[in-house]
């Protein structure tokens, strides 16, 4: 199999030299977590953290799927500057400092029923399509939700505290994992996966969502320095959006 894999600082080059194969290349850090995939004959990845990583390679033929043993790279240092250009990131996590979260029970959620398409606020800034109407405290409790945090130190962390929904409950878990943050052109279709076990600060217990909705998994709406908004969609399949807050 002729290919490629040559890391050059914290950019990770790969190349398929075989033009007979469909090349798939999965990149992931030591504790197993993706960093992504690809399928072009030559791509490359930003891995900004310093540390060691696997590659594998896959090329499909004909005959079938041929895979190769998991390559390690090593990343000498940690370089920040390779993904904090793009502002988004320092509104979500204030880079290596780290920023945290907490449900505004000023206006903590809003109803959207089964659109088909939604306009993010901070992009359009024409507000949301279709109109919502905003429900003050939306029957939740009063209470102190929890709290989650992102930051960059050395890695993709995040921190999430989770009040229990039980009824009086001050209850509290905290998990501790790693998060992946998909952007896209227009902020469109933004994204956070949350891995380790970790899962986005919500209120609500579960039978409140739909069986086939995660909270591991969150499409964001609304990302400011002063507001993070995702969908949650409900057991009726009613979406819901979930407003949050930096703490103060």
């Amino acid at each position: 199999l002729n290919h490629t894999e040559v890391i050059t600082g914290n950019t990770l080059a790969m190349t398929n030299n075989d033009k007979d194969v469909i090349p798939y290349w999965i990149v992931t850090d030591a504790t197993g977590t993706e960093l992504g995939h690809f399928n072009t004959n030559s791509s490359s990845v930003i891995i900004p953290f310093k540390g060691t990583y696997l590659v594998t390679y896959t090329a499909y033929t004909r005959g079938g799927a041929l895979h190769t043993e998991p390559k390690t790279i090593t990343v000498d240092k940690t370089d920040l500057s390779s993904i904090t250009t793009d502002p988004r990131w320092a509104m979500l996590t204030n880079g290596a400092i780290g920023k945290t979260w907490v449900l505004n029970m000023e206006k903590p959620l809003e109803f959207l029923g089964k659109p088909t398409n939604y306009v993010n606020l901070a992009v359009s800034g024409g507000g949301w399509y279709p109109s919502l109407s905003e429900i003050p405290w939306a029957g939740l409790e009063n209470k102190d939700w929890g709290e989650v945090t992102f930051d960059l130190n050395e890695g993709y962390n995040v921190s999430v505290t989770q009040t229990s929904p039980a009824i009086g409950s001050t209850e509290k878990t905290t998990k501790k994992g790693t998060f992946v943050f998909s952007l896209t052109d227009g902020s469109t279709n933004d994204k956070i996966t949350f891995n380790g076990g970790t899962e986005m600060l919500h209120p609500n217990d579960a039978g409140y969502f739909s069986p086939t909705y995660t909270f591991t998994n969150i499409k964001i709406v609304e990302l400011t320095a002063t507001s993070l908004c995702f969908i949650a969609i409900r057991a009726d399949n009613d979406w819901m959006i979930y407003h949050l807050k930096p703490k103060q």
